[in-house]
């Protein structure tokens, strides 16, 4: 229990019906939790209507402005609320119940603790309406450690109009990722919901409001990479649309190796400079220095591998591999590609030794689904 927050007593309160003796039945009994006039409720914890003789009848919550939903027990002599309260707030609680052909109504108003400190979702990705590819996670990051991990993910709702199996799972105290076990079928819209209101994220910390987002999953584009073929291949919508050489990172240290597994496409970006700062080398009279512009660049990882044009380099595409890792195309292809791509697509490379992390940019997909659940407070 915490310090300084009041134990709500469950009050009877009778309004109609009174008891009979000489075997006459007696009217209902209605108790309330949080009991009338109790203050500093806690806001995680439910509300109960209990009937100790009777049927419960109607039973209506207000507070803040809305109405609290709840629901029966099979005989209808208990009644819990299914969500969280909001802190800070005052409620209302109004419920009957039926014995001897007689009504009793019971109230209570109380009022729900201000917390010590709040957290709160700082930001969710993607963004608001956003058209996302099939293999598109949804990041929820908070402003404060997560401790009460389970609870915070009992209260987050993911919902679409095809139905997918998913789950999330934690990476640190501050961020949360949802993965479908299989990419999301397309063509649909998928809804996040965040029901932050009155979840005790850690000590003396509550959530003060609910988020909503949804965003639309658009074609199916699936690529594959052979970095041994110098091939790349294109689906939309499971039917191969383009096919083209490439040149991918040339090997020899991992650092020039591209990343072997399935990538979500990141972002694109057109143009891009790209040096090797990344590698330590700033002097430009070091032979291993360079600084390139370069356009239409689709990112599918956060250590710097991109799909992007490379006019530079079509001699060697399609025979050899002499990038720093990128995967190098011929400019009329990676301008279509830039065109089709949006974040979420998915990128599959194979024919390397370096395996893509799970956590270098989106490679949650690195997961098998088993390894995946490991990391839900929920598994």
């Amino acid at each position: 229990m915490l310090k300084g927050v009041v134990t709500s007593v469950a009050a009877v309160l009778v309004t109609a019906g009174c008891g009979l003796v000489g075997g006459h039945e007696q009217a209902a009994k209605v108790s309330i939790t949080p009991a009338n006039g109790t203050s500093g409720s806690r806001p995680d914890l439910p509300i109960v209507v209990t009937a100790s003789t009777g049927r419960l009848g109607d039973v209506a919550v207000q507070g803040g402005g809305a109405r609290i939903a709840g629901a029966f027990d099979a005989a209808h002599r208990q009644w819990k609320s299914s969500r969280t309260l909001t802190p800070a707030t005052r409620y209302t609680v109004r419920a009957t119940a039926k014995a001897g052909g007689k009504t009793t109504t019971a109230t209570s108003a109380f009022q729900t603790l201000t917390p010590k400190q709040t957290f709160s979702v700082a930001d969710i990705t993607p963004m608001p309406n956003e058209t996302i590819g099939v293999g598109m996670p949804l990041i929820v990051k908070f402003s404060r450690p997560v401790y009460n991990q389970a609870d915070v993910e009992r209260a987050l709702h993911v919902t679409s109009d095809k139905p997918a199996e998913g789950a999330w799972r934690w990476f640190g105290r501050q961020e949360v990722v949802y993965r479908t076990k299989e990419y999301w079928q397309p063509h649909q819209t998928v809804r996040l919901t965040a029901d932050m209101a009155g979840i005790r994220g850690a000590k003396d910390t509550y959530g003060t409001k609910d988020y909503a987002r949804s965003f639309t999953i658009g074609d199916s584009h699936i690529s594959d990479v052979d970095v041994q073929s110098h091939r790349m291949t294109v689906q939309v919508d499971g039917r191969t649309v383009k096919t083209t050489p490439i040149s991918a990172g040339k090997g020899g240290q991992r650092k020039y190796t591209t990343t072997n597994g399935v990538h979500a496409v990141m972002g694109k970006h057109s143009p891009v400079t790209m040096t090797s700062g990344w590698e330590g080398v700033t002097d430009k009279s070091d032979p291993n220095y360079y600084s390139l512009t370069v356009y239409q660049a689709v990112q599918i990882s956060s250590s710097g591998e991109y799909v992007h044009s490379a006019p530079w380099s079509v001699g060697s595409q399609g025979h050899e591999n002499v990038s720093h890792g990128c995967v190098n195309a011929p400019p009329a292809f990676a301008k279509w590609f830039y065109n089709l791509s949006r974040r979420g697509d998915i990128v599959k490379v194979s024919g390397t030794d370096r395996e893509l992390e799970p956590t270098n940019g989106y490679g949650y997909w690195q997961l098998s689904w088993t390894d995946w659940l490991k990391g839900s407070a929920l598994h």
